[in-house]
């Protein structure tokens, strides 16, 4: 059987992977494997998804500033974001049932490991007195939520283009069974907790 070989043309093509998703790969699955003792590798707990959401209580049935949060939103993490409607009238907050009030990304795969990477490596280290994100904002099931007051700290937005300072929550949720797993995951992947 005579073996052929492969021109440039045939090689395929290098797969992109994510500085964090490399990271990964080659030091925190054998690292967590060592720490925790896993037998298999499937065990070694890893990113699902990565939620951002944003409120808009204040702005109720305006269309134009429901459209530039959406555009900031987008800009933020590379995909468009969906309305997110009341489940329920709430009379005290002037809520009728559904009425749009919040905006939701989720984000997979390598728009994930982007955003995680954007995210710890330029948007938090922008965070004015940032002494580190909490350590204890695990919900039990390893996964971990944080909130950021200002969509400023992102590079894609400009300070004099923004209409009004929101904030938003980022739920990163992982596959870790505890705590103390997802938080040695995230710390593995450079999440800077407080000392």
């Amino acid at each position: 059987m005579a073996t052929t070989k492969k021109t440039a043309a045939e090689k395929p093509a290098k797969v992109y992977k994510s500085r964090v998703q490399e990271q990964y790969e080659k030091e925190v699955v054998p690292y967590l494997e060592n720490k925790f003792g896993y037998k298999n590798p499937m065990e070694v707990p890893k990113l699902v998804k990565i939620v951002i959401s944003s409120g808009l209580g204040d702005i109720k049935d305006n269309a134009k500033s429901i459209q530039i949060a959406q555009n900031e939103l987008k800009q933020i993490t590379g995909q468009q974001p969906i309305l997110t409607k009341a489940k329920k009238s709430v009379a005290n907050f002037k809520v009728r049932e559904g009425m749009t009030i919040g905006l939701k990304v989720t984000l997979r795969g390598r728009m994930m490991y982007d955003f995680y990477d954007k995210f710890i490596s330029i948007a938090l280290p922008r965070v004015r007195d940032f002494r580190g994100v909490p350590s204890e904002s695990f919900d039990g099931k390893g996964n971990y939520c944080m909130g950021v007051k200002e969509q400023l700290i992102f590079p894609e937005i400009q300070y004099d283009q923004v209409e009004k300072i929101r904030g938003m929550d980022i739920c990163i949720v992982t596959t870790a069974k505890s705590d103390e797993e997802a938080r040695e995951l995230l710390r593995a992947l450079g999440m800077p907790f407080k000392k």
